[in-house]
This record gives C-alpha cells, sequence and structure tokens, in this order.
C-alpha cells in the first residue's frame, strides 16, 4: 500500500480522520476487515461511528481500528496518534512529551503516555546475530560528581553505588541487509554471570565476537572465535574494535541528555528500544520507518496502571 514519504505529505495526508480510518483499515486489515476477538468477517459497519459490530454473539462484539493495538481504550484520535508516531519515530534525538504535548495540543501526561506505547511499538527481537559481533557495555545517569554513594543502586547496578544504569549493547556488523544492527538492554551489573549469558543468547556459536578487555567475557572463547580490543593501549587494531557500539552508545545519551534530559531507571529500556529502533532503521526513509511502527501497534498493549508500576497482572 501507499503512505507518505515525507512530512509536509504526512501533514496533509493524515489531517483526514476518514483517510487515517482508510488507511488504518487498509494496514491492518488488507485481506477485509476482521473480528479481533473471534475471526470473524461477518460484520456490521456503522459509518457514523466508524465502528464495526461482529454478528456472532461473544463479549465485545463492537471494535474500531484501535481495538487489538496499543491506542485502545485511547479517546485520542487517529489523526493525533499518527502524527505522534511520526514525530518520534523520525526525530534523529527523539521528541520530547513536552513538544508533543504543544504540537498536538494535548496534556503533558496524555503526550508522555503516548509515547511509551509508541515505544512498545518499535520494539522488535531481530533474531540471532552472526559473523562479526560487537560486544560492549555502557552506564546511564547523573553524572558521578553531582551524585552520593548509594548502598541500594550499587547492589541493583553494580556500578559503584553512584546510582547509574548498566546497559549492555551488541552489534552485528553487515547484517542481512548489509547494514549493521544492534540490541541493547538495562542489565543489573556488568558481572560475568549477567553478561556472558546474554552473548549466549543473542549470537550464533561460532560467530566472531568483539569485546574489550573486560574480565567479565574471558570465558566467551568456549563458544565464540572471541578477540580482545585493550583500551588502555589502544582502540583499534585491525578489525579488532568495538567502536559501531561505541557509535551507538553515543547516539543513544545524545538523545537522553539533550531531548529527554532525565530517565528514570525503570523506564529506561523504552528508551534504549526506541534508538535501536531508530539505529536498525536508518537506511530506509521517514514514510517507511513510520509503517514499520504503525505494524508493530498491533497486538500489543500497555496500560497506564503496568507503565506507572502499580499493576504487575500483565494488560
Amino acid at each position: 500500500m501507499s503512505y507518505p514519504k515525507g512530512l509536509l505529505a504526512a501533514i496533509h495526508y493524515f489531517s483526514d480522520l476518514d483517510r487515517c480510518h482508510d488507511f488504518m483499515v487498509a494496514f491492518r486489515w488488507p485481506n477485509g476487515v476482521a473480528c479481533p476477538a473471534c475471526g470473524s468477517a461477518d460484520l456490521y459497519y456503522r459509518a457514523n461511528r466508524r465502528v464495526w459490530q461482529c454478528k456472532t454473539k461473544h463479549p465485545k462484539q463492537e471494535f474500531t481500528t484501535k481495538v487489538g493495538t496499543i491506542m485502545e481504550d485511547s479517546p485520542i484520535g487517529l489523526d493525533k496518534w499518527f502524527a505522534a508516531a511520526w514525530m518520534v519515530t523520525n526525530a534523529k534525538n527523539g521528541t520530547s512529551s513536552y513538544e508533543i504535548a504543544r504540537a498536538l495540543e494535548v496534556t503533558q501526561k496524555t503526550a508522555w503516555f503516548m509515547l511509551q506505547r509508541i515505544r512498545v511499538a518499535m520494539q522488535t527481537d531481530g533474531g540471532m546475530f552472526f559473523g562479526k559481533v560487537e560486544v560492549d557495555e555502557t552506564f546511564i545517569g547523573g553524572r558521578a560528581r553531582f551524585m552520593h554513594p548509594d548502598k541500594r543502586a550499587e547492589k541493583i547496578t553494580g556500578t559503584g553505588g553512584m546510582g547509574k544504569a548498566a546497559v549492555m549493547g551488541l552489534l552485528e556488523r553487515h547484517g542481512p541487509d548489509g547494514h549493521s544492527r544492534v540490541k541493547a538492554k538495562v542489565v543489573k551489573n556488568v558481572k560475568r554471570r549477567t553478561l556472558a549469558p546474554e552473548v549466549r543468547l543473542h549470537v550464533t556459536p561460532g560467530a566472531e565476537v568483539f569485546t574489550d578487555a573486560l574480565k567479565s567475557y574471558d570465558d566467551l572463547d568456549t563458544d565464540f572465535a572471541h578477540q580482545v580490543i585493550d583500551h588502555a593501549e589502544k582502540y583499534v587494531e585491525g578489525q579488532v574494535h568495538t567502536n559501531g557500539l561505541e557509535n551507538f552508545w553515543s547516539l543513544l545519551k545524545r538523545c537522553i541528555k539533550g531531548t529527554y534530559v532525565s530517565v528514570e531507571p525503570f523506564h529506561l529500556f523504552r528508551y534504549i528500544d526506541e534508538e535501536s529502533f531508530r539505529f536498525n532503521n536508518r537506511e530506509i526513509n521517514d514514510g517507511q520507518r513510520f509503517a514499520k511502527v504503525i505494524a508493530g501497534m498491533v497486538d500489543k498493549r500497555l496500560t497506564y496502571q503496568e507503565l506507572i508500576g502499580a499493576s504487575t497482572t500483565p494488560a
């Protein structure tokens, strides 16, 4: 299906709610609308409300294009949802909830909730990495000289008590499409028992793995062609380096420090997912990135109670 390729075209295209509705229908149900609950195609359509009603009797017979997506139960129109998705997907350094709130004329709290749900749509697994893979770790948080030792933070992050969050990353050089791709996640510490299993979980045995001289990676030799670059001596030796991941860390920290400024450790993984998505899809155009996010909205859910940690029951 066709979709806007640039910002100006997107503004014109998605300014009409009926067009947004038709776009979502074509994107979600290319072979005809089906009930999200039972899969039946035997439906009534009420055009004045843009609502379908399934003829099969079951709970929640009525549904809209939002049902079964991250937008479910949201009173915000598709025009504003699509605008927010376009902005955060294609802004190199991210877009703050305050900027979204001003642009879409919603409250900052609403904009923040929308952005967090859009980040859920950006989550992708990417499959196993193979070939040449860089592995590295970094710490994200306030500057150490402005922070006081925190014993609880030390237990959680393993960072010496300064409250910084440990983040681990893997970068596959020249992936299936010829471009490097990355995976990153928050980890509880940078000890061997934490980092080594993550490498084995995401990298195919026998792959070439490049790390720095951190002792936590010492036992990777048993499963991978492991090569080490000691940053106390040099940063590159032939193909042995972690500069690809260092570049990603730079982009991530610029996004967090420059745009979001302060990110709670509880939500940090969502911002990492956002930057990873943009990095992994940097070679396609704005419209294609937007389409991937819209596709990622389906069959996912994030309630506000779950977002703020008030409920442990999956939504």
